[in-house]
């Protein structure tokens, strides 16, 4: 399968795109956005008025959206990839969603006889870019190995890990583990701070322990510098938080570490801090204990 559509050219979606220009495959790309749209054409893509059109030229169609109501949108709306998917098609979801909403999606589009995959990705703008992203597909096995190939041009690592949902679960279960990581890091270092001991010193000298984690060594070097550019922003990660409780309470599972951090990083949304990195929670601890965590 060479002809890709992709609709959605994000922080993350416009980078995932351009790597699959730079394989070689033929991407038609929709964004409602000109300025990534033309970014991408120049970049050797070919572009679209709409989703549907997109779906129409493509047999694989990427969606890459902030949220289950933008999915649903592009998918199944006015012009959506619904009314233009050809048989044969397959419909794959980048997106971070709720994973009922996936379902959903899948169940329309199986009317129409179009398989859909669910394939959340980990690693923010950095790894999109590098192409290194993991990720973490829901639905048949049979369709997911017809493009794992094009997932791996965007993933060090693809995993298929059950039916349709089970990817947006999977992902959800990584936003909150990653969510008490920058928490418990930025609680640890606001203590040191605060007791006169230098957090980059106690960042060198646990990393290499069992405290040690791939969310510290990407997350504290930035709040040590004080940089909180986005990679991942901080709305971002309350969107999935709070699909994360949606689907826990749905559940009766109990998530109270989870529903914290979430009242946290809605306090800083409340402060104007939502476009930030989400490293920038350990903002939160330093308003709270009048210190800074810096070199």
């Amino acid at each position: 399968m060479k002809k890709l559509g992709f609709v959605g050219l994000g922080i993350m979606g416009k980078p995932m795109a351009r790597n699959l220009v730079k394989a070689g495959y033929d991407v038609t790309v929709f964004d409602v956005r000109p300025e990534p749209v033309a970014e991408l054409v120049a970049a050797g893509a070919k572009a679209e008025s709409s989703a549907r059109n997109v779906a129409a030229c493509s047999e694989v169609v990427i969606t890459m959206l902030p949220n289950s109501p933008h999915v649903k949108e592009a998918i199944l709306g006015t012009g959506g990839v619904i009314e233009g998917v050809r048989p044969g098609a397959i419909v794959v979801d980048m997106s971070s969603i709720a994973p009922a909403a996936s379902q959903e999606i899948s169940a329309r589009l199986a009317q129409k006889g179009i398989p859909m995959l669910d394939a959340p990705v980990s690693g923010g703008e950095p790894k999109a870019v590098d192409g290194t992203l993991a990720i973490m597909v829901g639905g048949p096995e049979d369709v997911f190995n017809q493009v794992k190939g094009i997932l791996a041009v965007m993933g060090a690592s693809v995993t298929h890990v059950g039916a349709i949902g089970s990817g947006n679960v999977t992902k959800l279960a990584n936003q909150m583990i990653v969510a008490l990581n920058i928490a418990a890091v930025s609680e640890a270092l606001v203590l040191a701070t605060r007791a006169g001991v230098s957090p980059e010193k106690v960042f060198d000298a646990i990393k290499g322990g069992l405290a040690g984690s791939t969310v510290m060594n990407a997350k504290v070097p930035m709040i040590l510098a004080g940089n909180f550019k986005p990679g991942f922003r901080i709305e971002l990660h309350i969107k999935d938080l709070m699909n994360a409780m949606d689907t826990a309470h749905e559940l009766n599972v109990p998530v109270p570490l989870s529903g914290q951090v979430l009242e946290m990083m809605q306090a800083l949304k409340a402060d104007g801090k939502a476009p930030l990195d989400h490293s920038a929670l350990v903002q939160f601890y330093e308003r709270m204990a009048k210190v800074e965590v810096r070199r």
